[in-house]
């Protein structure tokens, strides 16, 4: 719990007037607590000759916690110093949530994927490699695949393929332009899917997306939202999938096939909620802040 003069919310973000940054800097007003908004490009990192890090002139020492909102497109470089602050923070004593070692592995597919298979979840047949023509024999068992970005969210980038044609040519592009080739095997599930909100071990809130004009479910692509109250098996397998990738807060997605087997799609270490919120009496953000309020180290 928090006392005296330590009291300090930072809300990392691109965009402090998105739903998310703003519920939060909301919330954390209505709680009585001191908090502000930062973006990476605020960061101040040195080794010697001053404090380790700071944040538009403050010691990130003097912040109890920091909740990560998403950190959006970055060049190599950028992804690899904006880890490293995060790293920093958690060694500087920052409560950071996400932790950044669960952001890495979430925000990687591959990574993510593996080890939750590797842990007993169900996840979609995947494939990954570099090599176009080796890809294009996968497609022999696996004639109807999607095609995913490795770093991507909300649908963008997706594309399913099933005309063999069609598939190489593509594939040779990804090649072309130097992209890591990601496939799955499609799961025909009516489209629809599950989106479960995960804060500690608990899942808050949960919702079905439904999308009659795509397979995609996201609510970024036209999917509507329907609120649903998750349990047994389905529960389990959201709080299961958030501890391996050691998530304290994220959305779950969980896909129910056409025969009724379910599969976790991805955790999103970074979740937004808008359209969770619009069909759930719960207030996330409220929950968001209580939990690092209660979980903060000092």
């Amino acid at each position: 719990m928090w006392e005296g003069s330590r009291s300090i919310l930072g809300i990392l973000t691109r965009n402090p007037n998105g739903f998310g940054s703003s519920s939060l800097l909301e919330a954390a007003r209505r709680r009585g607590v001191t908090s502000f908004y930062f973006r990476f490009r605020d960061i101040i990192a040195r080794v010697g000759g001053g404090p380790p890090l700071q944040v538009r002139g403050l010691n990130v020492k003097d912040i109890n916690s920091v909740i990560v909102r998403p950190i959006g497109r970055s060049s190599l470089d950028q992804a690899i110093f904006r880890l490293d602050a995060l790293y920093t923070m958690e060694d500087l004593g920052v409560h950071v949530i996400n932790k950044p070692s669960a952001i890495e592995r979430s925000m990687d597919k591959y990574r993510s994927l593996y080890l939750l298979h590797k842990r007993g979840i169900p996840v979609p047949e995947t494939v990954v490699v570099e090599d176009p023509s080796i890809a294009f024999e996968f497609m022999r068992t696996m004639p109807d695949i999607v095609l995913k970005p490795v770093f991507g969210s909300r649908g963008h980038g997706s594309t399913r393929i099933s005309d063999r044609d069609l598939a190489w040519n593509i594939l040779r592009e990804q090649a072309f332009f130097r992209h890591v080739i990601y496939m799955q095997r499609f799961i025909p599930h009516r489209r629809r899917d599950i989106r479960a909100f995960v804060i500690g071990n608990e899942v808050i809130a949960a919702m079905v997306r439904e999308n009659p004009e795509s397979w995609k479910t996201n609510v970024a692509m036209g999917a509507k939202p329907k609120p649903i109250k998750l349990e047994g098996e389905l529960e389990d397998l959201a709080i299961k999938s958030t501890e391996i990738l050691g998530c304290e807060v994220a959305g779950v997605d969980i896909l129910l096939s056409e025969s009724g087997n379910a599969y976790v799609l991805e955790v999103n270490s970074q979740p937004g909620w808008r359209g969770l919120q619009s069909v759930t009496k719960v207030n996330i953000a409220e929950k968001i802040v209580d939990y690092a309020i209660l979980t903060s180290k000092r």
